[in-house]
């Protein structure tokens, strides 16, 4: 062949020295680049597109406009679950994850990430802003699948994860487990990782997530962004969230223009999502006055439509039609298999995965794959599920629900008087004539709500002892990769947690070790003595009025699995920390 076209072989190699980036963009062609663009408590309504009468969106608009919307996307009815589903494929319960703090975010270190899948694959896997899902080993992004990793800690920026007196503006963040601050805002900082990431020329295709923290509380954002909606008259927690969403938008703007610019559009899918309905009411006393939610009904926390129905766009240019809608359900179990099949990429056989692949839908919308399916979401606080406790089961035309005003206050197991007037009273809607759940039809169709409840009862038993079977995940002190570990008030455990927060423990697995400990004490008003206890270890201090740090030098620790306790007592009754440092410090 070589000598038969000698002309052929010069002219190719001329062309390769001409543009030596071609070969590489060839072999990234292969598999597809995946990009997902997940914000932090955007609701359905929070879109120009969905009637809403003061803010515009037009580049997340333009996702939908270039491909497809799902108009009728569903997610569980808070963060960390909806984030633990979406890497996972599987309802949260399985992964461990039932809330959003001290143990109940937890998610399972066995669980299989899409990010370890495709990493596994050849792919570069990276993460940008909220991951939600424990900030210790083994559960940080990095243990789970994802090479790069820009976060915060905990739930949102300036929560008790820490570090104390972090905001929004020139935050601490973690790059690859290491504390740095940065310069700016987070959304653009995070924008900013995320294109430097997506741009790295090598042969492999790329898994981006950036999962922003806005308009998640506290609404802190620049004046420039607020300003033209205080003009407009609106609430001031309004104009500072449809601000958080304007900055969002322009960022999404700048991903889908970077990605023209790298000749790359064509084969990279686009994804965006919200995690879960915008947080306008908790309780009620807790409202924005007049935030428009396209007329559905609840909150963030509520299984209601408004909590859990949210915005959903995705492209791929040649691949998907151009501005097609549909109505058929989605869910957020459903991205993982839908990625693994876009990407041709099998999961371990003995991966239980619950969501179905939406591509089929995304190419024909008349497929049937998704045909009489069902959905269930349950919102609770604390780590153990109680069945019937504000459920829903949604199918394409009509939804289950066990409705309560407050979900944060489901604490402890209801007795059965309770939970017979929570059975008596189930409502049951017509989701495709009633979008707005205003008429209860459960009284006129019994048979519907017992086939639903039915589904819903199954549904607990398999998921709750899956959980249980694998317990609460434990953080790992002492590892030689992972020798100092910080340990925060919003990762601990224990019935004083549910109260006011103020005395915990911490679920671990040590190795057997010396370890510096240091705690960072609240406001101290008395003299006391500060306590560490773990197995058979407890060591004791003094501590004086006014201290604000108290530090247990060469600690042997044994190793092994129980309850760390770090607690202090100015009298009787003890009192947590903020943050305790534990270090190894036998390693060198």
């Amino acid at each position: 062949m070589e000598n038969k076209h000698p002309i052929q072989l010069v002219l190719a190699l001329f062309i390769f020295i001409a543009n030596p980036f071609q070969h590489q963009s060839i072999q990234a062609q292969k598999k597809p680049n995946v990009i997902i663009m997940m914000t932090d408590d955007q609701g359905y309504g929070d879109i120009g597109m969905h009637g809403n009468p003061y803010l515009e969106t037009p580049n997340i608009e333009a996702i939908a406009k270039q491909g497809i919307e799902m108009e009728t996307f569903i997610t569980y009815p808070n963060c960390s679950a909806s984030r633990a589903a979406l890497l996972t494929g599987r309802y949260p319960y399985r992964t461990g994850v039932t809330a959003v703090t001290q143990v109940d975010h937890f998610m399972n270190t066995s669980e299989v990430t899409i990010a370890e899948i495709l990493s596994k694959n050849g792919y570069r896997t990276g993460i940008f802003g909220k991951w939600h899902l424990g900030d210790n080993n083994p559960m940080r992004p990095t243990d789970q699948g994802f090479q790069e990793a820009l976060v915060h800690k905990g739930g949102g920026i300036g929560q008790a994860a820490g570090p104390a007196g972090n905001t929004y503006f020139n935050p601490i963040l973690e790059h690859n487990n290491v504390s740095k601050k940065y310069s700016g805002y987070c959304d653009d900082i995070f924008t900013n990782a995320t294109l430097d990431f997506i741009s790295k020329k090598d042969e492999k295709p790329f898994f981006a997530y950036l999962a922003t923290n806005l308009p998640h509380f506290p609404l802190q954002v620049p004046d420039k962004r607020a300003e033209p909606y205080r003009k407009m008259g609106l609430h001031e927690d309004n104009a500072l969230t449809y601000g958080m969403i304007d900055n969002v938008d322009d960022n999404v703007g700048r991903v889908l223009t970077k990605i023209k610019q790298l000749g790359i559009e064509e084969n990279t899918i686009v994804i965006f999502l919200s995690d879960n309905g915008p947080r306008q009411r908790r309780t009620k006393n807790d409202v924005y006055p007049g935030r428009w939610v396209a007329n559905l009904r609840g909150t963030k926390t509520s299984v209601y439509d408004a909590g859990i129905r949210v915005p959903f766009f995705v492209k791929w240019p040649k691949h998907f039609e151009k501005n097609i809608k549909t109505k058929t359900m989605g869910t957020i179990i459903d991205v993982f298999p839908t990625i693994l099949d876009i990407t041709n990429i099998q999961a371990p056989d003995t991966l239980q995965i619950d969501g179905k692949s939406l591509l089929p839908t995304w190419k024909d919308n008349n497929a049937s794959n998704l045909d009489d399916r069902k959905f269930i979401t349950q919102m609770h606080y604390g780590p153990t599920p109680f069945k019937y406790m504000h459920f829903a089961v949604r199918t394409q035309t009509h939804k289950l629900i066990s409705p309560h005003d407050f979900p944060h206050g489901i604490l402890y197991q209801p007795k059965d008087d309770e939970l017979q007037k929570v059975l008596a009273n189930l409502e049951l809607y017509n989701v495709e004539e009633d979008p707005s759940e205003r008429i209860n039809l459960a009284l006129k169709n019994p048979k519907i709500v017992e086939n639903l409840l039915a589904e819903y009862e199954n549904w607990f038993d398999e998921v709750t002892q899956e959980r249980d079977a694998k317990g609460i995940q434990r953080i790992y002190l002492g590892e030689t990769t992972t020798p100092e570990v910080n340990l925060s008030r919003f990762d601990w455990g224990g019935p004083r947690v549910l109260s006011k927060n103020e005395l915990g423990f911490w679920r671990v697995k040590t190795e057997a070790g010396v370890y510096n400990i240091s705690m960072d004490l609240p406001e101290i008003t008395s003299n006391g003595m500060a306590h560490i206890k773990y197995q058979n270890v407890h060591k004791t201090l003094p501590i004086k009025k006014g201290q604000k740090q108290i530090v247990f030098k060469a600690i042997s620790l044994p190793s092994g699995i129980g309850n760390f306790q770090a607690y202090f007592k100015t009298g009787r009754l003890a009192t947590g920390p903020l943050f305790v440092d534990v270090k190894r410090v036998d390693l060198d």
